[in-house]
């Protein structure tokens, strides 16, 4: 039974699942093939001040804006979170997301730990966070290099990072090591089809209950 089929009979208001990890870990990945199997999970696009990488669609992986558009978007609030990582502005936009979570939307992030804690504490009940870690640092450095989208410079910042970046897994809610896509995967999958159906979230639970018992 797919998660949408679960929850088709009782309303429920939406959550937002947060996925972090170091750079390399396979993050991106998992958030790929989340949204292959999951149709219904919306992505939520990150703006960012990064120049795009060739494999790179604007719009599709992030929207990358000048830096003087950032910071107007962060002063006007208009950020549920935004972070500085690696000498670049990452951040996500508000828009509609109350809205889409009261209609029983669910929205995915991929944000760092900083992004991360920021969604928490403006919208800790709606938050499902996941951090996702590597079996090694040398298989972390080795995806790293593999992919040949990055210099040796920045390879190196993002290999120091990732030793605060590791350090945080305390914070979330969920931990799985991704040594392995076929195990990590189905785990990822089976966390989101829990979180759904919290009673808490089955919005829709009292007035079907109600239902059950007038026929009774």
């Amino acid at each position: 039974m797919t998660a949408q089929l679960a929850n088709d009979l009782v309303s429920r208001r939406g959550l937002l699942l947060v996925l972090s990890s170091p750079s390399g870990a396979g993050k991106t990945t998992l958030t790929r093939l989340l949204r292959d199997k999951e149709p219904t999970l919306a992505l939520s696009i990150s703006v960012t001040t990064r120049p795009r990488r060739p494999s790179e669609v604007d719009g599709v992986h992030y929207r990358f804006i000048a830096v003087d558009e950032f910071i107007a978007l962060r002063d006007r609030g208009d950020l549920l979170e935004w972070a500085e990582v690696h000498g670049n502005f990452y951040g996500s936009p508000r828009r509609e997301i109350d809205q889409a979570l009261a209609g029983g939307q669910d929205i995915l992030f991929d944000i760092d730990y900083q992004g991360a804690m920021q969604v928490r504490e403006k919208a800790a009940a709606d938050v499902v966070s996941v951090f996702i870690l590597p079996p090694s640092i040398p298989e972390l450095k080795h995806r790293l290099e593999r992919r040949a989208e990055d210099s040796p410079e920045v390879i190196a910042r993002r290999l120091a990072a990732a030793k605060v970046e590791i350090d945080r897994w305390r914070d979330y809610d969920y931990v799985l090591v991704n040594d392995d896509l076929n195990r990590t995967f189905p785990r990822l999958q089976a966390i989101l089809v829990a979180e759904r159906l919290k009673r808490e979230r089955q919005t829709g639970l009292p007035d079907f209950v109600h239902g059950l018992l007038k026929d009774l």
